[in-house]
């Protein structure tokens, strides 16, 4: 079980870029002994600037202690006050794909071979679920021949469903931002964005969604899933206690929830639990 979650301060990892922007870096924390795989954490925000890997952090090392390597993505991001380091189609998109493949050359050798999972918060949860689906990507489009391939992917109250997000005007209008476009002006680049519209993802996806979310509707879950079981995927949906911020406090039963869902993930593919 998970102990009290430290400070921010006092969270010891590695920080690693994977590319020459402000935003372009990963922090790296790994646990005692045994890795029963890798979790790339990426936080949510709404895709938004003002929001960035710090929210990520405590996760990152809650993960650790309970013996997963765990990675802490943070990529570009809209509205950003540095032009050079902003964010939206496709550098967002890109970042996460460079991020997730940066995996094999930031890990020691021993790490090499371990499952490797992608947990998402918000518009995390988008883009984790984004990323899923890159092994299916056409050559040359954004994301498209993944140095490292995800394993699964576990979603925190996750925009899923890019369309609705926009449809419904979420957080201001967040999706046409991220976008810079609408889904009438560029229809094949929201396509591509979306991972409702890349069912069924090649690997399992979880889906926990909050019981009392009102930053991010559970009909967005429930709008990915339903499309999923109709491609003929099999996702997996579970409601959690809490509102939208519960997942992401390690002292929540939601996160234990979660912890639980990577676990069964990591069985699913052999891994051991740490020791």
């Amino acid at each position: 079980m998970s102990s009290a979650a430290p400070n921010i301060s006092d969270i010891a990892y590695t920080l690693d870029h994977y590319g020459d922007l402000p935003s372009q870096f990963v922090e790296v924390i790994l646990p005692e002994g045994h890795a029963r795989g890798v979790v790339v954490v990426i936080h949510g925000g709404y895709w938004r600037a003002k929001y960035d890997a710090e929210l990520g952090l405590p996760l990152a090392a809650d993960l650790a202690r309970n013996g997963w390597a765990a990675v802490n993505l943070e990529y570009r991001r809209t509205e950003s006050e540095d032009a050079e380091d902003a964010g939206g189609w496709p550098a967002t998109f890109e970042d996460v794909a460079a991020g997730i493949d940066h995996v094999r050359k930031v890990l020691p050798e021993a790490y090499v071979g371990l499952p490797v999972f992608a947990l998402g918060h918000s518009a995390g949860g988008h883009l984790a679920a984004w990323a899923a689906s890159r092994t299916d990507f056409a050559p040359g489009t954004v994301g498209a021949d993944p140095v490292v391939a995800l394993d699964g992917v576990l979603s925190q109250a996750g925009v899923l469903d890019l369309h609705q997000a926009h449809e419904l005007g979420l957080s201001n209008g967040a999706a046409q931002l991220l976008m810079g476009s609408t889904p009438e002006e560029e229809p094949d680049a929201w396509k591509h964005a979306d991972p409702t519209r890349l069912v069924p993802a090649p690997v399992d996806v979880v889906v926990l969604h909050p019981e009392a979310d009102e930053s991010v509707p559970v009909s967005i879950a429930h709008s990915y899933c339903e499309a999923a079981a109709a491609a003929g995927g099999d996702p997996r949906f579970r409601a959690i206690p809490g509102d939208h911020l519960s997942v992401v406090d390690v002292e929540s039963r939601a996160w234990q929830m979660c912890m639980k869902e990577l676990d069964r993930l990591a069985e699913a593919h052999g891994s051991k639990p740490a020791r």
